[in-house]
């Protein structure tokens, strides 16, 4: 199948096409909002659960408690989490109602980030994002499909 026949047949399937962009560390970079806030987010199809730092948590509207779960990567380990449920995710037109995230300190993230001239991100969007969105990446093209 040519690749210029894809987007279409995505769009026949009821996908929704974002674009992102990359960081000068290579990361995929898109723009998402969280309870109507808007922000920049790396996405990680390693991370297995989607986060934001605790900074944020006011500036999201969201109503962190505590976990028992400790968060590793990028890293780092053993950190302290927290858990906020029952959130809603936009990424473009896609929306993801019922939206978990973990809440820890991801100052070693943007540290490592602004150590090599990238912008600092508001969170992470991991694995529990990409598959409820039956994600598709297109790298050459800068677009993520996510199926509504």
């Amino acid at each position: 199948m040519p690749m210029k026949q894809l987007p279409e047949i995505l769009k026949n399937e009821k996908y929704t096409k974002i674009k992102f962009t990359l960081s000068k560390t290579n990361h995929l970079l898109v723009n998402a909002s969280i309870n109507g806030v808007k922000g920049k987010f790396i996405l990680d199809t390693g991370a297995s659960n989607s986060c934001v730092d605790f900074e944020d948590v006011s500036q999201f509207k969201l109503k962190a408690a505590h976990s028992k779960t400790r968060a590793a990567g990028a890293g780092a380990t053993g950190m302290f989490t927290q858990v906020a449920q029952d959130n809603v995710l936009k990424i473009g037109r896609w929306q993801y109602k019922h939206f978990n995230l973990v809440v820890f300190d991801m100052s070693h993230v943007n540290a490592a980030l602004t150590e090599h001239k990238a912008k600092p991100v508001q969170g992470i969007l991991g694995a529990d994002v990409l598959l409820e969105g039956q994600a598709i990446i297109d790298y050459a093209n800068h677009l993520l499909y996510l199926k509504s």
